[in-house]
């Protein structure tokens, strides 16, 4: 039960990797709580803090797939730091209109739709330098150790979050979210250069399109981008917390709501060591996210904090389970000059999906109530997710053990190492 520390203990970048991955994380949850929080306080709308969600999407959709692209052209650490130091800037951003006697609206929405634009930027380098620097035998406990670090930044941050945002302000968070930002970046620059492959092509349109179509072709693998994504558009309803913290008369827990989700998937990565006896990664993620969608229709349903905490964390633990999995499929099936352009793609899948849930969890509440917009998400969330796995058999059948192309990757690797040590 307890994790895989292989790639921790064999690999020096990925260990600094993920000191400096945690210590971001830390500082982005800070910002998470605090911007919505003070979005609602200015406006005191919750179409208003969907709308976030909106603003969001379109920097998404276009610097993650351009940012696929970089990862497969580029050096993948000079993309990393580059895109640290400017969300780092964009912190301090907000600080500055954190510190204003009556703070503009429009800066909020300006530093989300760059947060959303440079995250498309990395995200991709990210991920792809990670099969580069672990061992292929050791990627899903590499993707189970990624998200514990997640996990740990997203249970403390959103916790400190909310007390001092409620003893501090919201200026506090963006300046220790800044400061997080540049440690992380003086630790990355330890990391070795990952250059990309001599016969790289220029990031293009027709590179991306590339990217697009051999992920078209991959049937199964595109499943769990689109589970994934219906996932998430029908129950991430984030953009509530705060209104329904409200409701359920218990301000002090809004932290403690944010945090749930990565406190149940950091019980998930934290007893990890059974994911690599799973090898049907498509059904295990079919069942998780299915699972995700009935836990947050409990949470709409209930009444009491504590049982809403509880379902919130039952669905933080099927969400880390579908994400591992899926993850675990990517990296070990998809050609390393695919990468990137593929790693763009992942990226619009489970970051458009929530963006889009805020936009629909805070529309739906509008018309109808909070809790409504919770349980009714949910429940779609099932039925869309049952209904994929029903017509993508393909994913269902996936396993890892007689996969051609996660056989393909194997053998790949294997040639390298033997190469590399001739």
């Amino acid at each position: 039960m307890l994790p895989d520390l292989s790639p921790w203990r064999d690999s020096r970048d990925f260990r600094t990797l993920w000191a400096a991955g945690l210590i971001t994380t830390f500082g982005s949850f800070l910002t998470f709580v605090a911007l919505p929080l003070q979005l609602k306080e200015l406006t005191g709308s919750a179409a208003a803090v969907g709308a976030l969600g909106a603003v969001e999407l379109v920097p998404l959709i276009v610097f993650g797939l351009y940012g696929g692209a970089l990862a497969d052209a580029v050096d993948r650490r000079t993309l990393i730091l580059a895109s640290e130091a400017a969300l780092g800037l964009v912190a301090l951003g907000l600080l500055l209109n954190g510190l204003l006697p009556h703070p503009l609206v429009w800066p909020l929405y300006a530093a989300a739709a760059l947060t959303s634009a440079l995250t498309g930027i990395q995200r991709p380098a990210l991920d792809a330098i990670v099969p580069r620097i672990v061992a292929h035998e050791h990627l899903s406990a590499a993707a189970a150790l990624n998200a514990l670090r997640w996990q740990v930044g997203g249970v403390a941050g959103p916790a400190l979050a909310g007390l001092l945002v409620a003893y501090a302000g919201t200026a506090w968070a963006y300046a220790l979210d800044a400061a997080t930002f540049a440690l992380s970046f003086l630790m990355a620059l330890r990391l070795a250069a990952s250059p990309p492959a001599h016969d790289a092509a220029k990031p293009s349109l027709r590179g991306i399109w590339e990217g697009a179509r051999y992920a078209w072709s991959r049937k199964e693998l595109l499943g769990t981008y689109l589970v994934d994504v219906v996932a998430m558009l029908f129950a991430f309803p984030l953009a509530l917390f705060p209104f329904l913290a409200d409701q359920l008369d218990a301000v002090w827990a809004l932290g403690l709501m944010y945090a749930a989700l990565p406190f149940g998937s950091m019980l998930v990565s934290a007893t990890s060591g059974w994911a690599a006896r799973v090898h049907r990664h498509g059904l295990a993620v079919v069942l998780a996210a299915a699972g995700w969608g009935a836990s947050m229709t409990l949470a709409g349903l209930v009444g009491n904090v504590w049982l809403v905490l509880l379902f919130l964390v039952l669905s933080g633990a099927f969400d880390m389970i579908s994400g591992m999995f899926r993850m675990t499929m990517w990296n070990q099936t998809v050609p390393d000059a695919l990468r990137g352009r593929l790693a763009g793609i992942e990226l619009l899948s489970f970051s458009a999906g929530p963006q889009l849930g805020q936009v629909r969890s805070g529309a739906v509440a509008s018309l109808t109530t909070v809790r409504a917009s919770v349980w009714s998400g949910g429940l779609a969330c099932v039925a869309g997710v049952l209904l994929l796995g029903a017509a993508l058999p393909g994913l269902l059948a996936y396993d890892a053990r007689t996969d051609e192309h996660a056989r393909a990757v194997r053998e790949a690797r294997g040639t390298g190492a033997r190469e590399a040590d001739d």
